[in-house]
């Protein structure tokens, strides 16, 4: 049963004001509305819970991350029919996605655990060295305090109250401070009385979750300019993105705003690929393009091809495929308009062509190809911009030199993808020193849909990819976003930290 109520630390709270979610069927459900006092009252129990909590030990951490993922499991069928409500998404992908988000808390529980992410130094003491004595030194990595997290739209499990970004901070020995989803408020719900439930299995201070859903834009800001807030993590629209970038900049103390803000992850076609296995690819890219309606981050919306019937082979096969799709739900009426105006904005441009176009109204999404030439495209940055839904865009070079155009003028990525075989080693050597300063994950011959978690991800990169190009928020290494590095210096073991 839902709620319908804010959970701070520990209370469920109710507000004056409600919203109702948008289901795609079936009854709409209430919930309270946020405010900036619900905020504060948040923060001030996560620093509270912060000194008890940051220096908990690895082992106690990891068994609040293991039961937490319990407590998900355990609400599997309600979560899973809630999410095809309020989303549309189909259940397989909703317990695909719960599996991965219980998958990354037991990974980081397993994780924090090793001890290694605290990157521990040790330098001896040199009392004799001349001309100066060394003093002893000794570095960790340590919990930075309070994380406020927003909720993603895509992602209502794997990067919303309980995803990676929740995950991460609390494996870090950070308390969060959630802003729910206004797309998913049912899912939020759930996840945080699973969450909750944790919390008094394990004894936790129950300061170190809360989750506040709805409220206007007063709210969000609340949450990134409140002074106990030490860190921000967010997935979600580069405006969106960048104007709470702009207040963590802005604050009296600025603090670090980890952002995945989106991202057209172009494909490089490489020509004897494309000659050998045209056919296929131009299918796998359909599929790629089209999976949950297009609404990843990782959808590859541009592919990068020479001119030549080799790759018209994969564009019409690509085209074919497509033509086959039909029409999805899309997550949200405010998505589904977004993907309609920024069709409507690829099909005016100048030099575009339009080959494949379908009908959809409403909440609903349908497949659109178009094509236009490399010299365009470099001339026009708006062909460049992420439309977030199943759109692709060919775009044709003369040359070698026209595709590296292409490579130097694009703005940071997610992923990058070479599809080419061994006769195309030689061009693929050109490009990828350009592509590893575009993109946080490169690929070849597959389709970046799909992003695993574990050790070696990385998903981010450049602006605006991400905010932070130094950090991901997939994988054991999201968990280093949350700590900073702290000399002690000729400390007496009696009063260093027991990681020490």
């Amino acid at each position: 049963m839902l709620v319908g109520k804010h959970l701070i630390a520990g209370e469920w709270v109710d507000t004056d004001d409600h919203f109702e979610n948008t289901p795609v069927s079936g009854a709409a459900d209430s919930f309270a509305v946020g405010t900036p006092e619900l905020v504060d009252r948040a923060a001030r129990a996560a620093e509270e819970a912060f000194k008890e909590y940051g220096y908990s030990s690895r082992e106690s951490r990891a068994k609040f991350l293991n039961a937490i993922a319990d407590e998900i499991d355990a609400r599997g069928e309600d979560l899973t029919a809630m999410g095809v409500k309020e989303t549309g998404l189909p259940e397989a992908r909703l317990n695909g996605e719960r599996g991965r988000t219980v998958g990354q808390l037991r990974l980081f529980a397993e994780h924090i655990e090793k001890g290694d992410y605290l990157d521990r130094r040790f330098d001896e003491a040199l009392p004799d060295r001349a001309p100066l004595p060394r003093p002893e030194i000794r570095m960790m990595q340590r919990p930075i305090g309070p994380v406020a997290v927003f909720g993603a739209s895509n992602f209502p499990l794997a990067f919303s109250t309980a995803g990676g970004d929740t995950a991460a901070a609390l494996a870090a020995g950070c308390p969060v401070v959630v802003k729910g989803h206004s797309a998913h408020p049912g899912v939020s719900d759930i996840v945080a009385q699973a969450i909750h439930a944790a919390i008094e299995k394990c004894g936790v201070h129950a300061g170190v979750f809360s989750q506040i859903q709805g409220g206007n834009r007063a709210v969000g800001q609340a949450c990134v300019q409140h002074p106990l807030i030490k860190a921000v993590g967010f997935t979600g629209s580069l405006a969106g993105g960048r104007a709470l970038f702009d207040l963590c900049a802005a604050r009296p103390e600025p603090i670090p705003f980890f952002g995945e803000l989106g991202s057209v992850n172009p494909m490089f076609m490489l020509p004897n690929q494309v000659a050998a296995n045209g056919e296929s690819l131009g299918q796998g890219w359909a599929g790629s393009l089209t999976m949950g309606a297009g609404q990843f981050c990782t959808n590859p919306g541009i592919a990068v091809v020479f001119e030549g019937a080799e790759s018209e082979a994969f564009v019409k096969s690509a085209q074919e495929a497509l033509d086959k799709v039909g029409g999805q739900t899309m997550l949200t009426d405010g998505i589904a308009s977004a993907f309609h105006s920024g069709r409507d904005r690829v099909a005016a441009t100048k030099g575009v062509q339009t080959l494949l176009t379908t009908s959809c109204d409403a909440r609903n999404a349908t497949p659109y190809l178009f094509q236009t030439t490399a010299a365009e495209w470099l001339a026009n940055e708006e062909l460049g911009e992420e439309v977030f839904g199943p759109l692709g865009l060919v775009v044709v070079a003369k040359d070698e030199d026209e595709m590296v155009a292409v490579a130097e003028n694009l703005v940071g990525q997610l992923t990058c993808t070479l599809h080419m075989n061994d006769a195309d080693t030689a061009f693929a050597r050109r490009l990828l020193p350009i592509l590893e300063r575009k993109a946080g994950r490169i690929l070849a011959n597959g389709f970046p849909t799909g992003v695993e978690v574990c050790d070696t991800m990385v998903h981010g990169g450049p602006y605006p990819a991400s905010t932070n190009f130094g950090a991901t928020s997939v994988g054991t290494l999201s968990i280093r976003r949350f700590l900073r590095p702290v000399s002690y210096q000729n400390l007496p073991e009696s009063i260093l930290p027991a990681d020490l």
